[in-house]
C-alpha cells in the first residue's frame, strides 16, 4: 500500500474539434501539481466564429434560485387574476353583447364569433397556465432549503438520523445513450458523470451505431470509457490509500491531531490542482468547452481547494473536526475519483432489440441490470445468455437501486447525483420514482438562434419547477435519476421477431419520457423536480437542427392524452386527491402545441369581423408578456426578447404543425413514427425546404392581409398583420438567413433530380426474382442455418446473410441495420451436397 507521489494527468481523447498536445514527458511533483511540461507550447484552439448578435454573457445562472420577494409573489397573483377577469370581461362585454344586439340571425357572424371565441380561449388558457406554473415556481424557490455539505456526507456515510444506507448498497448506474455523436461531446459528458461525488457510481456508454463500422469517430468513442477510467486510476488509488491510512490511525487513537488535518488538506489541494492541470490542457473551441472547463472541472477544483484552506485554518487554530467528520471528508475524496466506466453495444447481440430509438437503447441495458452473462456464438451472430452457476461470465452488469439517464450532450455539476438521491431517500419520498433538475442552457451561445433557443430553455426550467408545485411533473429524459423499482413496476414484456423484449421506457411515441411519466402515475408513483440548476444541455445552434428537435417535441402529445385520462381514473379509484391545477397543467403541457398552432393559423389567415375585437383581449395578454419579459431579464436576457420569441415561434409554426400531423398520422395508421435524433455536429444542418419557404409565405400573406385591412379600414386586424409581418421578417433574417434558406432550397431541388446509379436493369432483376421463385431448392443453403434456425425461414436467413456480405448502394439504411448480425467468416458458393440429396 502506498500513496501515489504525483498526479496522473487525465488521458484526453483526441478532440474532434481541434488537436491536442502529446502527453507530458514528466509529471509534476506531489507538493505542487502544475500544468504538465509541454502544455504551454500547445497551440491555442481556434475559436468558432460567432454571429453578430450572439450572446455575450458566459457566466451561468446561480445554482440556487434567488429567494423571491413578497412583492414578486403578489404581482404574480395579480397577473393571474387580471388574465381571468379580462377573459370573463371579454365574454360578457363583447360576445354576449353582440348576440344580444344582433341575435343569431346572421349565420356567418355566429360562426365567426364561436370560432374567434374558441381561438382566444385556447390562447388565453395557455397564457394562464404559464402564469400558474410560474407562480408555483416562485413558491418553491421561496421555501427551498439546501442540504448542507455535512448533512450530505453524514447521510451517505450511513450515520444520519434518517439514513438507511450501508456499505453493501448497490451503486448508481449512469446510462449515456449515444448515436453518431462527436467523440469530444461524449467525452465531456462522461467526465461530468465520472466526477460525481457519489459513494459508488458506474457509467455505461450505450453506443448505438452500427457495430461493425470502421468509422474513426466510432472507434474513438468506444475508447473513451477505458481512457477515462485509466486516467482516474492514480488519483483514485491515492485517495483510497489515504482513507485506509487514516482509518488505521483511528484504530490506534480516536483523537484527531493537527498533522492528520494537514495531511487531509494536502490531499484536497492535490485533487484540486490535478483537476486544474486537466482543465489547462482542455481545448476551448466554443462556449460548451468553456463551461466544461470552468464549471465542471474548475468548479470542483475550487471546492476542493477551499476545503483544503479550511482544514489548514482549523489545524492552525487547534479546533479540529471530529474523527467521524474527518473520515467523511476522506470518503468524499475517494468518491470523486472512483467511478467505473464501460461501454455497451446492444446491436452486437441478436437476442436484444435493435429498434432504432433511444428508449430501446436504454431498455436493452436496463433489462440486463444485476446479471452475469455469457456470449454465445450462433449462425446469425452473438447472443447474451445468463451465465451458468460456477462459470466465468463474459459480461457482468451491476445492479442498481437508482439509474441516471443522461443525454450525450448534457453536463452535470459534481453534486447532481448526491443531492438528488438524498432527496429520494428522505422520509415520505418512498414513492417518488423520478427526480431531476430540468436542464438549463449553456451561456455564451455563438449564434442568434442558439441564444434564443437557450432563452426558451431557461424559461421552461422555471415552468417545470412550477409544475412540480402542482404535482404535474413530467420526466425530462435528458438527466433524470430514476428509482429502478419504479421502472420494473411499469415494465412490459413482449416477443418481437423471436426476441424477448422488455420495455421499461415506452417507445410508442418519440417523446418517450412523457409517456413513461403517465405510466408511473398510473402505478402509484410520483415525480419531482429538484429546485436548483445542476444540469445543462446543448441547444440547437442552427435552424436545421432546431427543426428536427421541435418537430419531435410536437409529436406524440395528442396520442398520450387517452393515457392521461386512464391515469386520472386509476388514481381516483385509489382514493387520491387530484388538484384541478395539476389536470390543467398536464393538459396544457401535452396539447398546447396543437391548439396554439391551429389558433395562430386561424388568426393569421381568417379576416374576422372587427366587431369581435376588444381592448380586453390585449389586456388578457399583457400579464403574460410582462411576466415573461421579467423572467427573461431575471435569467440574464433582454426584456425585448419577448418579441423575438414571438417571431421565433412564428417561423416554427410549420414545424409544430408537422409534428401534430405526424401524431394524427400515427393515430390513424397505428405505425410508429421513426425517432429523429437532433443533429449535434459542428457544421450547419440543412433544413427541409418546406420549413424555410413557409416563413416567407407567412410574411407574404401577412403583408397581403395588411394591405387589404388598410383598404377596408379594419385597423385592429391591420395592426396585428403588421406586427406579424415585422417580427416574422426579423426572425427569418436573423435565425434562418436568406442565404442559408436559398442553399437549403437548392439542395432540395437538386435532390429531386438526383438518381442513384442502378447496377442492373429492371428486366434482369425481375427475371432473377422469377427464377428464384421457381427453383427454391437450387438456392445456396448453409448447414448452420438449418441447425440453428430450422428449415422454416432458413432461405430468408441465407438471403439476409448474402445482403450483409454484398450490400447494394441503393439500400444503405437496410445494410446498416443488418450489420448488427455478425457475418459468416466463410460461406459456400456451391449448393451443399447433403441438402441437395435431401431435396
Amino acid at each position: 500500500m502506498s500513496v501515489s507521489p504525483e498526479p496522473a494527468l487525465p488521458t484526453s481523447a483526441p478532440h474532434a474539434r481541434t488537436s491536442t498536445s502529446a502527453a507530458p514527458d514528466a509529471a509534476p511533483s506531489a507538493a505542487s501539481p502544475a500544468v504538465p511540461e509541454g502544455a504551454a507550447e500547445t497551440p491555442a484552439a481556434a475559436r468558432r466564429r460567432r454571429q453578430l448578435g450572439a450572446e455575450r454573457r458566459t457566466e451561468p445562472l446561480p445554482v440556487v434560485h434567488p429567494r423571491p420577494s413578497v412583492r414578486r409573489i403578489v404581482l404574480s397573483r395579480v397577473a393571474i387574476l387580471t388574465t381571468i377577469l379580462a377573459w370573463v370581461g371579454y365574454i360578457i362585454s363583447t360576445v354576449l353583447w353582440q348576440f344580444l344586439e344582433y341575435g343569431s340571425q346572421n349565420f356567418r357572424f355566429t360562426m365567426e364569433t364561436v370560432g374567434y371565441l374558441l381561438v382566444v380561449t385556447m390562447l388565453t388558457f395557455s397564457a394562464l397556465m404559464y402564469l400558474v406554473a410560474r407562480h408555483g415556481a416562485l413558491l418553491r424557490f421561496r421555501t427551498h432549503r439546501r442540504a448542507s455539505r455535512a448533512e450530505l456526507d453524514a447521510h451517505f456515510s450511513g450515520h444520519s438520523t434518517v439514513s438507511k444506507r450501508s456499505e453493501n448498497d448497490a451503486p448508481i448506474v449512469v446510462l449515456v445513450p449515444s448515436y453518431a455523436e462527436e467523440p469530444s461531446v461524449v467525452r465531456q459528458t462522461l467526465w461530468s458523470a465520472a466526477l460525481q461525488e457519489y459513494p459508488e457510481i458506474h457509467v455505461a456508454l450505450l453506443v448505438d451505431d452500427a457495430p461493425y463500422s470502421d468509422s474513426p469517430a466510432l472507434q474513438e468513442t468506444r475508447a473513451l470509457a477505458a481512457q477515462i477510467e485509466a486516467a482516474l486510476e492514480q488519483p483514485a488509488t491515492r485517495m483510497r490509500d489515504a482513507q485506509i491510512v487514516f482509518e488505521m490511525g483511528l484504530d490506534q487513537q480516536r483523537q484527531v491531531n493537527s498533522l492528520q488535518a494537514m495531511i487531509l488538506a494536502g490531499h484536497y489541494a492535490w485533487g484540486g490542482e490535478w483537476l486544474r492541470s486537466m482543465a489547462a490542457q482542455e481545448p476551448r473551441v466554443d462556449h460548451v468547452d468553456d463551461f466544461f472547463t470552468t464549471q465542471v472541472l474548475g468548479g470542483l477544483a475550487a471546492e476542493l481547494e477551499l476545503t483544503a484552506e479550511a482544514l489548514e485554518m482549523a489545524a492552525e487554530s487547534g479546533e479540529l473536526p471530529s474523527a467521524e467528520r474527518m473520515l467523511q471528508m476522506h470518503r468524499r475524496l475517494a468518491w470523486i475519483f472512483s467511478a467505473k466506466l464501460s461501454s455497451f453495444e446492444r446491436k452486437r447481440f441478436t437476442n436484444l432489440s435493435h429498434e432504432a430509438n433511444k428508449a430501446m437503447n436504454l431498455n436493452a441495458y436496463l433489462g440486463l441490470l444485476g446479471g452475469d452473462y455469457t456470449i454465445e456464438q450462433g449462425f446469425s451472430g452473438a447472443s447474451l445468455e445468463p451465465t451458468q452457476p460456477g462459470a466465468t461470465p463474459d459480461l457482468s452488469v451491476p445492479d442498481a437501486e437508482f439509474v441516471l439517464t443522461l443525454d450525450a450532450d448534457s453536463l452535470l455539476l459534481p453534486e447532481y447525483c448526491l443531492r438528488l438521491v438524498h432527496l429520494l431517500e428522505q422520509p415520505g419520498n418512498e414513492r417518488v420514482a423520478v427526480t431531476q433538475t430540468p436542464y438549463s442552457s449553456f451561456r455564451g451561445a455563438g449564434s442568434r438562434i442558439e441564444r434564443l433557443a437557450g432563452a426558451t430553455t431557461d424559461i421552461q426550467h422555471l415552468l417545470h419547477q412550477g409544475m412540480s408545485h402542482a404535482g404535474a411533473t413530467f420526466w425530462v429524459g435528458a438527466n433524470a435519476v430514476i428509482r429502478t423499482a419504479a421502472l420494473k413496476d411499469i415494465a412490459e414484456v413482449s416477443w418481437e421477431n423471436g426476441v424477448l423484449v422488455q420495455r421499461f421506457v415506452q417507445d410508442r411515441t418519440v417523446i418517450e419520457d412523457t409517456e413513461s411519466s403517465i405510466d408511473l402515475g398510473t402505478h402509484g408513483w410520483t415525480l419531482q423536480n429538484y429546485p436548483e440548476r445542476l444540469s445543462y444541455s446543448a441547444t440547437p445552434p442552427d435552424f436545421g437542427s432546431l427543426v428536427v428537435q421541435r418537430r419531435r417535441w410536437a409529436n406524440g402529445g395528442l396520442l398520450i392524452l387517452p393515457k392521461l385520462v386512464r391515469e386520472l381514473r386509476a388514481r381516483r379509484r385509489r382514493g387520491e386527491q387530484i388538484r384541478l391545477s395539476e389536470v390543467l397543467l398536464r393538459l396544457n403541457y401535452m396539447a398546447s402545441i396543437a391548439w396554439a398552432s391551429l389558433g395562430l393559423i386561424f388568426l393569421l389567415a381568417y379576416p374576422y369581423d372587427s366587431r369581435l375585437l376588444s381592448p380586453l383581449i390585449l389586456l388578457a395578454a399583457v400579464p403574460y408578456f410582462l411576466t415573461m419579459g421579467a423572467d427573461l431579464r431575471q435569467c440574464g436576457y433582454k426584456f425585448t426578447d419577448i418579441f423575438r420569441i414571438y417571431g421565433f415561434n412564428l417561423i416554427l409554426l410549420p414545424v409544430n404543425l408537422a409534428g401534430v400531423v405526424k401524431s394524427l398520422q400515427q393515430a390513424l395508421t397505428g405505425e410508429k413514427i421513426p425517432f429523429a435524433r437532433t443533429p449535434k455536429v459542428k457544421n450547419r444542418t440543412a433544413a427541409p425546404w418546406l420549413y424555410v419557404v413557409a416563413p416567407v409565405l407567412i410574411v407574404g400573406f401577412s403583408l397581403l392581409t395588411l394591405a387589404r385591412d388598410i383598404a377596408q379600414q379594419n385597423w385592429g386586424n391591420a395592426a396585428f398583420a403588421a406586427f406579424n409581418a415585422f417580427w416574422g421578417t426579423w426572425a427569418f433574417v436573423a435565425y434562418i438567413g436568406p442565404w442559408n434558406a436559398f442553399v437549403d432550397v437548392v439542395l432540395a431541388v437538386r435532390g429531386w433530380f438526383y438518381v442513384e446509379k442502378k447496377t442492373e436493369s429492371r428486366r434482369s432483376a425481375r427475371s432473377a426474382r422469377k427464377s428464384n421463385s421457381k427453383e427454391p431448392a437450387e438456392q445456396n443453403v448453409d448447414w448452420r442455418v438449418v441447425l440453428d434456425e430450422g428449415t422454416i425461414g432458413s432461405l430468408s436467413a441465407q438471403r439476409d446473410q448474402r445482403q450483409l456480405q454484398a450490400p447494394s448502394s441503393s439500400s444503405k439504411q437496410l445494410v446498416v441495420s443488418m450489420k448488427t448480425m455478425r457475418p459468416q467468416e466463410t460461406s459456400s458458393t456451391e449448393p451443399n451436397s447433403i441438402m441437395k440429396d435431401a431435396a
